[in-house]
């Protein structure tokens, strides 16, 4: 369950640039028995006009949807925080080289990107195998 509050009588009192709408997102889950609560709170440039509560909330589960997926593998499977390449263009050439890594791996039809990795790295004729043979979809 999930419910959001919005309110835009805040701003004025916010020191945050541009900030039209602060929101406050209550997330109840049951697992194994247990309840779990939750509370967050967002702020957004986006006034009422532009994003009522219903997509708001779509907005935020995109959010978490992108990090989970994205930033979340890229950290703990790749170890990307943990990496000491900071000059030049080096970080977002790496970044390209995970990104590219991830979606070969999940077209050829991966579901654990570590197990994956690790068997590429033991098996490295068959990582260049799966690069050369990969036909990305055009939209």
């Amino acid at each position: 369950m999930r419910r959001i509050r919005t309110t835009t009588r805040l701003n004025e009192y916010l020191n945050w640039p541009g900030v039209r709408q602060v929101c406050v997102v209550e997330r109840v889950r049951r697992m194994r028995g247990a309840e779990h609560r939750e509370t967050k709170f967002y702020i957004t440039s986006l006034g009422r006009a532009e994003a009522s509560a219903a997509r708001l909330l779509r907005l935020i589960r995109a959010h978490w949807l992108v990090e989970n997926q994205v930033h979340w593998v890229r950290d703990e499977t790749f170890g990307e925080d943990g990496c000491r390449v900071r000059t030049g263009n080096a970080p977002q050439v790496l970044a390209g080289i995970r990104n590219a890594t991830s979606t070969v791996l999940r077209a050829s039809g991966e579901l654990n990107l570590a197990a994956a990795l690790r068997h590429h790295a033991a098996f490295p004729s068959k990582a260049a195998e799966l690069v050369t043979r990969f036909r990305p979809r055009l939209l």
